[in-house]
């Protein structure tokens, strides 16, 4: 029998890695990565840490892309780990990009306001990955983590801190290595600094982000050091709770004050089903408490809260966030009587190729789901392979889609797997004729994934199923989670191809947290 995922739910669900959050104002502002997908790091905001809008993408440029240079990228390469803080109004965005898994640069954004408009990356002198920003009066710091630099150092990696001139942005002054981390042997990293009373308090992340992840912290009297490890250590970790435990993989928090005096950290998450899970890592909400020794997180409970007292207002999930693969693509949407119609050109690159395909998706944030779209097969392109697409990665997706070739039109259910290509299924349905639709449907839950097809005259043909973990990141690897998508793969000079009735529907028992400032453990 599957378990069905149970205890915490996120605050913003779906693949959303590494948040970072700040406060302006009344209103709160989280900036998480984006990695190979485009455009780059999601602005969301909230005016109660809960409620959380999309304001717009700090990277959506040419120049941005140009300068980020995601061609023939590995899908979790990219844009990682930034951190967003905002200083005499301004919002700062610093991040890094990656390139096999190594650091390739470090660069910084601004901008006046959360939408927009954010400037073109600016590139530091800052090497190594998941940079952060602390400013301290006047002075601005910047810290990020990197292979130890000591041969005798405890921790395979090491946090250094520079200061960050202002204007122009670059990166001045000594180096000061701070931290080699509280684990011995583990690499440390997502470093932010934060003051409390004189204090300097450095909080990171430890054991990777897998199962062993974990918050750790360090504390000094200056904040350039020296550093000396928070003996309570880790702060916050699931990796104790066992395979029962509905959240794992938490760590990499940061640290807001709110509006009312209490402080709140975000944190990210994984929520599996049978040792696995697909959605990627999103954004849970845990309780901070300052005293003497520094942040206690979760106080009282030292976990996630497994609910979070409901405001009177129902939750809104954020409005659907449409991207592509490693640049944009030639994307419409139109709103019609009978839905909305996505327009998408198509291109020659595949899905299993490291270019940019015509392929446009939302990510998966629940397990049970309906995700369909109509198309009329006789205006499709007259040799092409669109449908749609839960996709993992380049070497991991389910596709259902329609094949066109020689005037002739068949239905088609793909396996790829880091194993091979399969066809699970194949369906011939006939000459191309004006006027035929059918509507393709993936549904989800715990276990699997299911794909159908309905025609006009109302018959419903299942296709197949596939078991969730042949998509599920402890299978494929890499940092994702599913993207629900279409796609139009064909010769750039065909027809473009109308996707109607385009529908995203969360079916299951799964609802985002709501929250007030008190926690129920």
């Amino acid at each position: 029998m599957t378990a069905r995922p149970s205890g915490p739910v996120p605050v913003l669900p779906g693949c959303h890695p590494d948040p970072s959050v700040c406060r302006a104002g009344e209103e709160y502002v989280m900036v998480t990565s984006s990695f190979a997908l485009w455009p780059g790091l999601p602005v969301h905001r909230s005016t109660d840490l809960v409620h959380w809008e999309l304001a717009g993408h700090v990277l959506s440029s040419r120049a941005a892309l140009d300068a980020l240079a995601l061609d023939d990228l590995d899908l979790s390469d990219g844009v990682w780990a930034p951190t967003v803080r905002h200083h005499r109004g301004t919002f700062y965005v610093v991040f890094s990009t990656a390139r096999d898994r190594r650091g390739a640069g470090t660069f910084v954004c601004t901008a006046q306001a959360p939408e927009g408009p954010w400037s073109d990356p600016v590139a530091v002198d800052a090497p190594g990955i998941d940079p952060s920003l602390f400013f301290d009066g006047d002075r601005c710091w910047l810290t990020a983590c990197r292979d130890a630099t000591d041969p005798a150092a405890s921790g395979p990696g090491e946090l250094w801190m520079r200061e960050l001139k202002l204007d122009p942005l670059e990166v001045v002054g000594p180096e000061h290595v701070l931290w080699h981390g509280a684990v011995h042997g583990a690499w440390v990293e997502a470093p932010h600094v934060f003051e409390r009373d004189g204090r300097y308090h450095l909080i990171a992340a430890e054991g990777g982000t897998e199962r062993h992840h974990a918050v750790t912290a360090a504390v000094a009297d200056h904040v350039t050091g020296p550093w000396r490890t928070d003996p309570r250590s880790p702060l916050l970790t699931h990796r104790h709770l066992g395979t029962e435990s509905g959240v794992q993989n938490v760590g990499h928090a940061d640290v807001v004050d709110a509006v009312d005096g209490t402080s709140w950290a975000v944190v990210l998450g994984t929520r599996p089903v049978d040792g696995s899970h697909v959605m990627g890592r999103e954004v849970f909400l845990v309780p901070v408490r300052w005293d003497a020794g520094g942040p206690v997180f979760a106080p009282g409970h030292g976990r996630l809260p497994e609910r979070l007292d409901l405001l009177a207002e129902p939750h809104r999930k954020p409005a659907d966030r449409w991207v592509s693969l490693r640049g944009p693509v030639e994307h419409a949407v139109h709103s019609t009587a009978a839905g909305r119609t996505h327009v998408l050109a198509p291109r020659p690159d595949p899905l299993t190729g490291r270019g940019t395909p015509a392929l446009v998706g939302r990510h998966q944030d629940a397990h049970r789901f309906s995700f369909s779209a109509e198309l009329e097969l006789g205006s499709l392109p007259r040799a092409a392979r669109c449908g749609i697409v839960a996709h993992q990665h380049e070497r991991a997706f389910l596709a259902l889609d329609v094949v066109t070739e020689d005037g002739a039109v068949g239905f088609e259910l793909v396996l790829q797997s880091p194993a091979g290509r399969r066809v699970l299924a194949h369906r011939a349905h006939g000459p191309l004729s004006r006027g035929d639709r059918a509507l393709l449907e993936l549904r989800g839950d715990e276990r699997s994934y299911t794909a159908s097809v309905q025609l006009e005259d109302g018959a419903r043909s299942e296709l197949g199923s596939v078991a969730h973990h042949e998509l599920a990141t402890e299978r494929v690897g890499g940092f994702l989670g599913v993207l629900l998508a279409l796609h139009a793969q064909g010769a750039a000079t065909e027809r473009p191809v109308a996707f109607g009735r385009v529908s995203y529907d969360a079916v299951g028992e799964e609802e985002c947290a709501c929250a007030s400032s008190r926690v129920s453990g």
